[in-house]
C-alpha cells in the first residue's frame, strides 16, 4: 500500500521534489481546492542556526511572499497563497516548467541575439512592474530567469528582495546577492537600488550572448575586483544588444541606462532590425578599426553608427553612446546641444585639462584656455561626463573627425538626460557640448604619455552666466 502525501493546509498535496537550496525545498503539489498543480517553497533551516539569524531569514521568505505578490506581471512568477502550518512556512507559486537560463548556457552554449532581445524585453518588463511597486529584486541572475520553451520567460526569487520603504533584515555590513551580479555601487555599500537590478540584468544578458559572465573569476575577492576596474568585452553582442548591454553596465548608475530606455532601444531594434555589417561572428572580434563610410542624410546618425559599432564589436564601451541618442530622443539635435568642440594642435581650444567632476573658470571659446575652479563657489562651466569609446586597447588610430563627434554628440546627450544632471527643466536653462580632442592630439597607443582619447561633456548655464553651486550630481 503506497504512502499517502503529505497535505498542506488541508487542500496541497506534496506530489515530488522539484529542487532545494540555502533557503529551503520546492515541492511540486496539487491544489485539491482548485484541482491545479502548483510549486510550494518549504522554508528549511539548518540545525545550529542563531535565533536572531533564523528570525531573519524566515522574515525574508515571508516578505518575498509580499512582495511577490503585489507584483502583476506575465514575466513574474505569480505568489497565490502563504502557508504557516506546526512551524513551519509554505509558499505557494505558480509552476512553472522551465529551465533556468543558467542550466539552458551551460547546456547549449550562448543564445542566438535575437533569443537574448526577447529574454531582455520580458526581464525588464518584470523590472520595470517591481520597480514601479517599490521592490527591487536584490538577486538578478541567470538561475532566477526560467525560460520556457515557448521562449516565455519568468522572473523568480524575490525572497531577498526588498521593499524600498521597509528596513533593512540583513545583518550589519552584510551584502545580499550573487558575487558576479552585483553591482559596482553596491560593492561600494550602498543600498540596493532600481539601477543596481539593470545593472545586474545586463551580467547576466551578456552571460546569455556571450556564453560566460564577464567579471566572473576564481575567488568572491578577485571577482569583486574585475566587477569594480575592469570593463566586459564583448565578442557575439552587438547592435541594440550590445549598446543595452554596455549601456546597463556602466559603473555610474547615473550614467547608466534606465529600464524604459533599455526597452525603447531593443523594441526599435526589433521593429527596424539592422544586418550586423562587418561584425566579426562568433568566431572572435575584428579589432582592426575600419571607419565606416557616411552615407548620404536621408535618415542621419543611425546606420553609420550601427556600422561603427560593427566594425568594432569588441570595444564594450563604444556602443553606448554610438547608439542610443538616435534611437531613444528625436531626429534632430537636442536644443540644448551647442556644436561640438576640439582640443588641441589645431583645435578651438588648445587644450582641454580638466577631467568629469571638475569646475572651469573660464567659457569655452576660440583659443581659450580654462582652468579649474571650485564647484561650490562661482565658475563658469562643468565637466558632467567622460568617455572613452576604445577603452584601453592598445593601439588605436585616429577615427575620423566626423565618427568621433557623433560618438561624443550621442555619448553627451545620454548622460545630460541621465540622473547625472538632476537639474529639473535643464534643457531651457542650460546648455551642453561635446569637446573632442583632434587629429594632432589623438592618442594612437594607449602607453603614449602625450595625447588623448576621451572625450569630454561641458554645461553652462544657457546665459552664460556663472553658476554659483554644482548642477551635475556629486558621486
Amino acid at each position: 500500500m503506497s504512502a499517502q502525501p503529505r497535505v498542506i493546509a488541508g487542500r496541497y498535496a506534496l506530489l515530488g521534489e522539484l529542487g532545494r537550496g540555502g533557503m529551503g525545498v520546492v515541492w511540486r503539489a496539487q491544489d485539491n481546492v482548485i484541482g491545479r498543480q502548483v510549486a510550494i517553497k518549504e522554508l528549511h533551516l539548518p540545525d545550529g542556526i542563531a535565533a536572531e539569524e533564523r528570525r531573519v531569514l524566515e522574515e525574508r521568505v515571508l516578505r518575498e511572499a509580499r512582495t511577490a505578490g503585489r507584483l502583476n506581471d506575465p514575466a513574474v512568477v505569480t505568489v497565490f497563497d502563504v502557508v504557516a502550518e506546526n512551524g513551519m512556512t509554505y509558499i505557494v507559486m505558480e509552476l512553472v516548467e522551465a529551465a533556468t537560463l543558467s542550466t539552458i548556457i551551460a547546456q547549449s552554449g550562448p543564445m542566438p541575439q535575437d533569443r537574448v532581445i526577447s529574454i531582455a524585453l520580458q526581464a525588464l518588463s518584470a523590472l520595470e512592474t517591481a520597480h514601479k511597486a517599490g521592490i527591487v529584486h536584490r538577486d538578478v541572475k541567470p538561475g532566477n530567469l526560467m525560460v520556457q520553451p515557448n521562449g516565455r520567460v519568468k522572473l523568480t526569487d524575490f525572497g531577498i528582495a526588498q521593499a524600498m520603504d521597509d528596513p533593512r533584515l540583513t545583518t550589519s555590513g552584510s551584502l545580499i546577492g550573487s558575487p558576479a551580479y552585483m553591482s559596482p555601487e553596491r560593492i561600494h555599500g550602498h543600498e540596493a537600488s532600481p539601477a543596481s537590478d539593470l545593472w545586474a540584468l545586463g551580467a547576466t544578458l551578456c552571460y546569455a550572448v556571450e556564453g560566460l559572465n564577464p567579471y566572473e573569476r576564481s575567488s568572491t575577492a578577485s571577482t569583486l575586483h574585475a566587477i569594480m576596474n575592469e570593463m566586459p568585452r564583448l565578442t557575439r553582442a552587438h547592435g541594440a544588444l550590445g549598446a543595452v548591454i554596455t549601456g546597463l553596465l556602466m559603473p555610474d548608475p547615473n550614467a547608466r541606462l534606465t529600464g524604459p530606455q533599455a526597452r525603447a532601444m531593443l523594441d526599435r531594434a526589433v521593429a527596424q532590425p539592422t544586418p550586423p555589417s562587418g561584425f566579426a561572428g562568433p568566431g572572435g572580434p575584428t579589432m582592426q578599426y575600419q571607419p565606416p563610410t557616411i552615407p548620404p542624410r536621408r535618415k542621419p546618425w543611425v546606420k553609420p553608427l550601427l556600422t561603427a559599432v560593427a566594425a568594432i564589436g569588441a570595444v564594450a564601451f563604444l556602443v553606448l553612446g554610438v547608439l542610443v541618442d538616435r534611437w531613444l530622443f528625436t531626429d534632430k539635435p537636442p536644443a540644448a546641444m551647442a556644436e561640438t568642440i576640439t582640443f588641441g594642435s589645431g583645435g578651438t581650444l588648445p587644450e582641454f585639462k580638466l577631467n568629469a567632476g571638475y569646475c572651469g573658470d573660464n567659457f569655452l571659446a576660440p583659443s581659450v584656455r580654462v582652468g579649474s575652479a571650485e564647484c561650490d563657489e562661482a565658475h563658469s562651466v562643468e565637466v558632467y561626463g567622460e568617455g572613452g569609446p576604445f577603452g584601453s586597447s592598445d593601439k588605436v588610430a585616429y577615427p575620423g573627425d566626423e565618427w568621433l563627434r557623433k560618438y561624443a554628440e550621442n555619448f553627451c546627450t545620454l548622460v545630460f538626460k541621465s540622473d547625472r544632471v538632476p537639474l529639473e527643466g535643464k534643457d531651457a536653462k542650460l546648455r551642453y557640448v561635446a569637446v573632442v580632442p583632434t587629429q594632432a592630439e589623438w592618442k594612437e597607443s594607449y602607453s603614449a604619455s602625450k595625447g588623448s582619447r576621451e572625450v569630454f561633456c561641458v554645461l553652462w548655464d544657457k546665459n552664460r552666466v556663472e553658476l554659483t553651486e554644482q548642477v551635475h550630481a556629486k558621486k
